[in-house]
């Protein structure tokens, strides 16, 4: 990294802070020497964790705040009466410049709308979404939105692909991601006129993108393309979905290898390829969605994540800061005379 980087840590944010979020930063700290640290929270809570380690505590500064926005809270509440919240004044630094980026395992509801309201959107930039990293057959596919968005217009879903584009080249150095819009077939005609119109403009476009077309839900894990594309209602379906049959097949086959003695023995034979693919879809491994849109980095951990996991959150944001994710944004948006091609679009489907 050519400049330190600051970033602001919501201490308090997920179910078992301060306590992951400190083990989590730590191990930040080991893998990103240069990265500095702003911790908002309950100091007497925060402290401890410093106390035992000296390098984190060299590269740390607290910033003590007793309000703290619960996993419950809805986003209304959580806006009025959590200004003083470790949350609002992690995304508060950002906003004055005094942290790149923020890292939170709160409630995503909160932080977003949050976010929102401190940074502001890129220029350009209608809505923002919320993107990670998910693998696949071939490698890793990123997916957005999902669940920042629950209804999307054209504008927003062509938003989307060049976002979660810049987005893909940026965490893998791809020159020219595949991004595909997610629907119920691959036929152009299938769909709603908002997908056809996303679509038709994306093909137009000389954006900085391989645009596929139309996929369906089985190519997102297929890899068929780099980057999936989705309104939020469907995006957080679908990661609902694949996360509840992972559980499942895990479920199933832990019941598997305790039916017998035989299968016990059995386990013992296979359990190094086992580990490999545990290993290769462990979900700590992704954790850390971006919010991508917003006038600033900000990443959410899963609330329930372990020290390990928060750290590649932070890594996250270490990545999209670093990589100037935001201005590959806006280059690619000057080239999209987005307006335009909408109402060219509208105005086809009319005539």
């Amino acid at each position: 990294m050519s400049k330190v980087i600051t970033l602001s840590i919501d201490a308090m944010g997920g179910d078992s802070a301060p306590g992951i979020v400190m083990n989590g930063v730590a191990e930040a700290c080991i893998r990103y020497p240069e990265v500095r640290y702003m911790l908002f929270g309950r100091e007497q809570q925060i402290q401890p964790y410093l106390d035992q380690d000296r390098k984190l505590k060299e590269i740390s500064e607290v910033r003590h705040t007793d309000d703290v926005v619960t996993g419950d809270q809805n986003i209304s509440q959580a806006i009025r009466q959590g200004r003083n919240s470790s949350m609002w004044k992690a995304i508060e630094a950002v906003k004055d410049g005094e942290a790149h980026g923020v890292v939170s395992a709160g409630n995503t509801g909160a932080l977003m709308a949050m976010a929102k309201l401190n940074m502001r959107t890129l220029p350009g930039i209608d809505r923002p979404a919320i993107c990670s990293v998910f693998p696949s057959q071939i490698g890793e596919v990123a997916m957005l939105d999902l669940g920042a968005n629950a209804q999307c217009t054209v504008r927003n879903l062509v938003e989307f692909a060049v976002m979660g584009a810049c987005f893909t080249r940026a965490m893998s150095g791809l020159d020219h991601p595949k991004v595909g819009l997610l629907n119920i077939g691959t036929e152009d005609l299938k769909g709603t006129h908002l997908l056809r119109d996303a679509a038709a403009i994306l093909r137009e476009s000389d954006l900085d993108l391989d645009f596929h077309g139309f996929i369906e839900g089985d190519d997102i894990m297929a890899g068929t393309v780099d980057v999936v594309v989705t309104d939020g209602f469907t995006g957080n379906v679908s990661l609902k979905t694949a996360e509840g049959t992972a559980k499942l097949y895990t479920q199933f086959l832990k019941s598997a290898f305790k039916s017998s003695i035989l299968a016990r023995l059995g386990y013992l034979l296979i359990k190094p390829v086992l580990m490999q693919v545990m290993t290769r879809t462990d979900p700590r491994r992704y954790n850390g969605a971006l919010f991508v849109g917003l006038n600033g980095v900000a990443v959410k951990s899963h609330g329930g994540t372990d020290a390990l996991g928060f750290a590649n959150a932070v890594g996250v944001a270490v990545d999209m800061v670093a990589r100037d994710l935001n201005s590959s944004i806006g280059e690619q948006l000057t080239h999209l005379n987005l307006d335009g091609a909408v109402e060219t679009r509208q105005a086809a489907r009319t005539a």
